[in-house]
């Protein structure tokens, strides 16, 4: 479907020069002089190279639809990710690229949504939020007492993020799977 191309957002999957890339970033630019035009970083989906590209807000570019079903994680095998389909009970390869800095965050069991183009899958989304124990943390300063003061603290899944002074090791916290960043102490 054609769209133009100041309408591009990140995670769409679009078709540019014969080949499949998803779009990372984008950003439209109005020079002082001459018309605006928008910055678009994309992947390839078969090599996996990122690129940049112009267009003019008024040309149009190829959009792709994609598809979205849910699969249960099941392992990992070497760089592949193995889901399940919950419904036929079907598995699929995938690769680990696809999730990008959110890999550490996936779980057993955990319910993951899978877009796919024409049957390829290219691209992931895990839910906004899990919990995790945390591993170390530093003792906390005395003397410290500035309200944004925030502590380092490993995780279980060997994810480093900041945590509040009175979050001790071997505590469940709930994180944000987009930025690895504290929400809030576990309920259970």
């Amino acid at each position: 479907m054609k769209q133009q191309a100041n309408l591009i957002r990140a995670g769409q999957v679009i078709e540019h020069d014969g080949r499949r890339w998803t779009v990372l970033k984008q950003q439209i630019i109005t020079p002082g002089k001459g018309g605006a035009f928008i910055q678009v970083e994309m992947r390839d989906l078969k090599t996996g190279n990122k690129t940049n590209e112009r267009w003019r807000t008024a040309d149009t570019v190829e959009r792709l639809m994609t598809e979205d079903r849910e699969y249960l994680y099941s392992y990992t095998d070497g760089d592949l990710l193995i889901l399940m389909d919950p419904e036929n009970f079907e598995q699929l390869s995938v690769p680990v690229d696809l999730m990008g800095d959110q890999a550490p965050f996936i779980q057993d069991n955990m319910t993951l949504n899978l877009h796919l183009v024409e049957g390829d899958p290219v691209g992931i989304d895990l839910p906004p939020q899990v919990t995790l124990e945390v591993v170390e943390a530093d003792p906390v300063v005395k003397g410290q007492t500035a309200s944004s003061s925030y502590k380092p603290a490993k995780l279980s899944n060997g994810v480093k993020t900041m945590v509040p002074p009175f979050i001790e090791a071997g505590e469940r916290i709930v994180v944000r799977t987009e930025d690895g960043s504290y929400v809030e102490r576990a309920k259970n």
